[in-house]
């Protein structure tokens, strides 16, 4: 396996300011982004969901745990499934301790379809203590284009309906579970939907992508390589994954 040129000291140091300067730039025009996501305008939730969970049923705003803001996760886990899905759950593996959440007035939870009794097993399969809970049964996924199911809404995904996702070849957002993220802001009792995110957009939280980017091979992907992990139980040894044979 072939890694990076070899130079000297000096033209290392050169390149890597070089490097610096667009890594800057990149942090400049990522915060410009942060300011502008946190200055959008937010919209009533105007419908009660209910979700059950281990606990017995919560509402939209019982996920806050009296918190202003909450971040929900939306994990595809289909009610005919045995298991989550494998990105998912890597995604799940990569959040971090709640604790820093929280002294930051903010809340977390992940929601899928699945009924709750599949989502506990799979939860303790895991090793995971994130609050998830079922919207089996609500218009919850529906409302927020993450079950994609024309019979029941319009087809949209990732803010594209169903034209647009057929001219650019996405048609395996046209049907079925799909992620995303988003965010929501309470005022009293009052609910309201702030940010919603697609496709890529949740990559910014995968921390182990943030660690392979600073290595020399990278994320090692071939197309969407996210689909290359597996659930973390399932890896045989330290050294089951990508190699050079």
């Amino acid at each position: 396996m072939s890694g990076p040129r070899i130079v000297s000291r000096e033209d290392w140091l050169r390149a890597r300011i070089e490097l610096l300067a667009k890594e800057k730039a990149l942090t400049d025009a990522r915060d410009e982004v942060s300011a502008a996501r946190r200055a959008l305008p937010m919209t009533p939730v105007e419908k009660d969901y209910r979700f059950r969970s281990a606990s017995g049923e919560k509402s939209l705003l019982d996920l806050f745990e009296g918190r202003r803001q909450l971040i929900t996760y939306h994990f595809m886990f289909d009610p005919s499934w045995d298991e989550g899905c494998v990105s998912c759950s890597f995604l799940v593996d990569n959040v971090a301790h709640l604790g820093h959440l929280h002294s930051r007035d903010t809340s977390f939870a992940a929601v899928s379809r699945a009924p709750v009794e599949k989502i506990e097993k799979f939860k303790a399969r895991m090793g995971w203590t994130i609050p998830w809970v079922s919207s089996f049964g609500t218009d919850f996924n529906y409302d927020f284009k993450v079950t994609v199911d024309e019979s029941v809404a319009p087809v949209e995904y990732n803010y594209k309906d169903k034209a647009t996702l057929e001219r650019e070849g996405l048609t395996h957002h046209m049907s079925g579970e799909q992620h995303g993220l988003s965010v929501f802001f309470r005022d009293g009792s009052n609910v309201f939907h702030t940010y919603s995110t697609y496709g890529r957009g949740p990559d910014i939280v995968l921390g182990t992508y943030n660690y392979l980017d600073f290595t020399p091979l990278g994320r090692q992907e071939v197309g969407t390589g996210i689909m290359f992990f597996k659930h973390h139980d399932k890896y045989e040894s330290a050294a089951d994954g990508p190699s050079c044979h």
